[in-house]
């Protein structure tokens, strides 16, 4: 397995600019199968996640091809409604095919989803919405198999504001017969990006954004050109560490909307940000403050996918905070390993209370998921000494090379691969 080795304690300065987010391209790149022909998506980055999607719709049967950061999916070929097993088992979002392989032939067969283990992240949403659009399903053992011959609008209250059975749900209504309302509809930035990919390709949806999404189902939709948003977690995790770096960053190709959460947050911390259109820069010349209380919650509130980062940041502030955690039981992980750095953290159920200390220092440690692991990062950079971060393909899934993009800013950070033993050729 690959590592990452950092030297701390070098505030990060430069520019760089925000690749296109994971959380966008993926289902994006499902709802792909709605139309036949090519689709061509821009500001796609190189991720896991992305190279393991790309192999599904492979092995459906279409045709694809990730060049720099451009991927064409030419779905005309497309022959399979059967999602591989082995593949569903390396990423969740592969869920997202539930939706537009059912519209499309009518059935669709897939298994349990794996991903980070950060808690339990049921799919009952997602076949409750697809239930009510006149699916029928079996489940046996991991194998769930869907199917209806035709797909019928409906009115849909989800129970949880779910991102992916929202999603899930607006591909299948896309081209149902007739008009699907849902309601407590996530708001996330990545579903009104998928709204606006569908309706390029014909579709009639409205609403994204709000709880309510409104989808007139339509006959046909047509492959077209699209541009995936700038990954705000990304943008969220550069933010971070060049405030626990105490330095100067300018961030270019990103939304500051999406992140107006994090920037509160960020100034009661006492950091500096500055917004130009899609130009956003962040300083933190002197240590941070505590922040007594924040709260993980869907959007627009604090993300849950920024609570492990904005810890690393309140380890090393003046004063006592609090961080509530209520979107996933298990993304308290990282806390022992950067207590291990000589961070002062204590955790109840889902609540984490930090000491701000003067200083952490470095130490080897292991990323045990993705948003975990990009926080062990940030704790590296800010740290006094050499830190090892292991289990790196759990960050590989969501940053395209991490080490690269901080490299850029001056850190000092290097990637080592494990050297192959030599052959024993006396046996």
């Amino acid at each position: 397995m690959d590592k990452l080795v950092i030297e701390g304690g070098s505030p990060l300065s430069g520019t760089i600019r925000i690749h296109g987010a994971k959380n966008a391209a993926l289902p994006i790149l499902a709802a792909s199968l709605l139309a036949e022909g090519n689709v061509r998506l821009s500001n796609v980055p190189h991720l896991l996640d992305i190279e393991v999607m790309l192999n599904i719709l492979s092995r459906l049967g279409s045709k694809c091809k990730h060049e720099l950061e451009t991927v064409t999916v030419d779905t005309s070929s497309t022959n399979s409604f059967h999602v591989p097993e082995d593949l569903m088992k390396q990423m969740r979002s592969s869920i997202f095919l539930m939706g537009p392989l059912l519209a499309r032939f009518g059935e669709v067969t897939i298994y349990q989803p794996g991903g980070c283990a950060i808690g339990e992240r049921k799919i009952d949403l997602h076949l409750q919405g697809l239930q009510a659009l006149g699916a029928e399903i079996e489940e046996s053992d991991q194998k769930i198999h869907c199917r209806a011959s035709r797909l019928i609008g409906a009115d849909i209250h989800l129970d949880f504001a779910s991102v992916g059975a929202t999603e899930n749900i607006m591909m299948a209504a896309a081209t149902a017969k007739g008009t699907t309302v849902l309601s407590n509809a996530a708001r996330e930035p990545e579903i009104q990006d998928l709204q606006h990919f569908l309706n390029k390709m014909g579709a009639n949806i409205i609403g994204a954004g709000t709880d309510t999404i409104t989808i007139q189902g339509v006959e046909r939709l047509e492959a077209c050109d699209y541009e995936i948003i700038p990954d705000r977690i990304v943008a969220g995790t550069v933010m971070i560490a060049a405030a626990a770096t105490r330095g100067s960053v300018t961030m270019t190709r990103c939304n500051p909307s999406h992140l107006n959460s994090l920037i509160h947050v960020l100034k009661r911390a006492g950091v500096q940000t500055s917004i130009c259109n899609d130009i956003m820069n962040i300083s933190c010349m002197g240590r941070p403050k505590a922040v007594e209380r924040i709260v993980t919650s869907p959007y627009p509130s604090f993300p849950t996918d920024l609570q492990s980062q904005v810890m690393v940041l309140l380890s090393l502030a003046d004063g006592f905070s609090v961080m509530k955690e209520t979107v996933f039981e298990g993304r308290f992980k990282h806390v022992e390993e950067l207590s291990r750095m000589g961070a002062d953290i204590s955790t109840d159920l889902n609540c984490a209370f930090i000491r701000g200390v003067q200083r952490i220092y470095g130490a080897t440690v292991e990323a045990t998921d993705l948003r975990a692991g990009a926080a062990l990062v940030i704790a590296g950079l800010a740290a006094q000494g050499t830190t090892v971060v292991e289990q790196i393909h759990h960050i590989d899934r969501g940053y395209d090379r991490i080490e690269n993009m901080f490299q850029g800013l001056g850190a000092k950070i290097i990637r080592q691969s494990p050297v192959p033993k030599p052959l024993d050729l006396a046996n």
